[in-house]
């Protein structure tokens, strides 16, 4: 039988409240909170608490606080990714972020999601879909990644768009919906 951790990371509707999973939601609130109330000179304790936060980076994670995310353990991150401030990273499922990829202010990336029908979701149970953001990549401030999206390699993402579907390597895309404006390479 699967716990609903794995039901979680597997994409599957699971029980949020189950226990384990709100103790995992408790202990990255509790590094959270020490990291958004740290001082901008204590960088090597900012380092210390990211690391525990979210193990799976590369070098030269650069965070604005401050930042929220549900567990930090299902971020990977690749090396030279920057954040600025305010963002919010729903990482219900597994978000993968490629390497010198930056995020404007307020950007909000989501993999929770709920059921479509009424009943289902009146149960509290819930889902998610993974999030990969490739390398290179930009992202405007305000936008919104939502659920089971890929953003390929070397786009842009203009601020404020909400971007609901797939996006291409090589592209400006923005707006609400999300859309495909240019090509970047000549």
């Amino acid at each position: 039988m699967k716990t609903e951790k794995q039901k979680m990371l597997m994409g599957e509707l699971y029980d949020p409240s189950d226990r384990e999973l709100s103790n995992d939601r408790l202990q990255a609130r509790l590094l959270l909170k020490e990291l958004n109330d740290s001082r901008e000179d204590e960088a090597s304790k900012r380092v210390d608490l990211l690391k525990k936060l979210i193990p799976n980076t590369g070098v030269n994670l650069y965070i604005q606080t401050p930042f929220y995310c549900d567990y930090g353990e299902n971020i990977e991150i690749g090396n030279d990714v920057y954040f600025n401030f305010n963002c919010v990273i729903l990482d219900v499922n597994r978000v993968k972020i490629g390497s010198r990829t930056m995020f404007g202010p307020n950007v909000q990336v989501y993999t929770a999601t709920h059921p479509i029908d009424y009943k289902e979701r009146a149960s509290g149970l819930e889902f998610a879909k993974p999030i990969t953001i490739g390398e290179d990549v930009w992202i405007g401030g305000s936008a919104i990644i939502c659920p089971g999206v890929s953003i390929g390699d070397r786009s842009i993402i203009g601020a404020g768009s909400v971007v609901t579907k797939d996006v291409p390597s090589d592209v400006f895309a923005a707006g609400n919906p999300c859309v495909i404006i240019r090509n970047l390479k000549t």
